[in-house]
C-alpha cells in the first residue's frame, strides 16, 4: 500500500480515500452553502454578523457559502439557530405536513436577539422599551 507524508506525518492511501470528497458530496456542500447564503440574506444578516454569531471568520462563512469548504456537521445546529430555521429547512428538506409555515420575521428577530450577549440584549430591550413608550403617547 502506497504511503504519503505531509508535514512529517505519514498517511496511507486508504486514509486519503476516506477523507476525499465525492462529486455528490461536493454538490451537496455547494447547494447547502447557497441555501445558507439565501437564508442569511433573507434574514438581513451580513457575513460578518453571521461569523460573529458562529464565532468563526467571515472568510469561513464565505468559503461555506460558495462551497469551497465543507461545513462541519457539528456547526449545523448553530447555523440553523442563527438563521431561525430548522436543520431540515437549512439543508433544503421539504417541511413535514402539519407543521406551521415559516416563522414570522418578528419571531426570527426575537430569536436572533436571544443569541446576542446579555449586555447587547439589555441594550436592544432598552431601545424597544423607549420606542414602545413613545408610540403609546
Amino acid at each position: 500500500m502506497e504511503n504519503h507524508s505531509y508535514a512529517g506525518c505519514r498517511f496511507d492511501q486508504a486514509w486519503i480515500k476516506a477523507v476525499a470528497i465525492t462529486a455528490d458530496e461536493k454538490e451537496f456542500f455547494v447547494r447547502l452553502g447557497a441555501r445558507i447564503a439565501e437564508l442569511r440574506k433573507g434574514a438581513d444578516i451580513t457575513q460578518v454578523q453571521m461569523a460573529e454569531l458562529l464565532r468563526v471568520s467571515q472568510q469561513t462563512i464565505n468559503s461555506w457559502e460558495v462551497g469551497r469548504r465543507r461545513i462541519p456537521v457539528s456547526a449545523l445546529p448553530a447555523i440553523a439557530r442563527a438563521l431561525a430555521v430548522s436543520i431540515e429547512e437549512l439543508i433544503g428538506e421539504e417541511p413535514k405536513p402539519g407543521k406551521r409555515g415559516p416563522t414570522p420575521k418578528l419571531q426570527q428577530q426575537l430569536e436572533r436577539i436571544g443569541q446576542l450577549p446579555k449586555q447587547q440584549q439589555r441594550f436592544v430591550m432598552q431601545m424597544l422599551d423607549g420606542l414602545l413608550a413613545q408610540a403609546s403617547r
